[in-house]
């Protein structure tokens, strides 16, 4: 697996060392949630993109399906 290096303050570190956390666990798991909401958002952004230039079409019937169905859930 490839490394990745943070750089801290000497204070910061204590304070870290301080609390029982697995600051590597940590890390990569909020470097992945970040990554994957990034890559959400720019799906999101091409697939409106194409929503608007029209290369895309949404079924008829499909927006109130959606709406009814999370409606149905909560």
């Amino acid at each position: 697996m490839p490394t990745v290096t943070v750089r801290v303050d000497g204070e910061l570190k204590k304070r870290m060392a301080a609390v029982a956390v697995n600051w590597s666990e940590y890390i990569r798991r909020t470097i992945t949630e970040r990554v994957e909401r990034e890559e959400r958002r720019e799906a999101a952004a091409k697939l409106l993109d194409g929503l608007q230039r029209g290369f895309h079409r949404v079924p008829k019937g499909f927006v109130n399906e959606a709406i009814r169905k999370a409606r149905e859930r909560d």
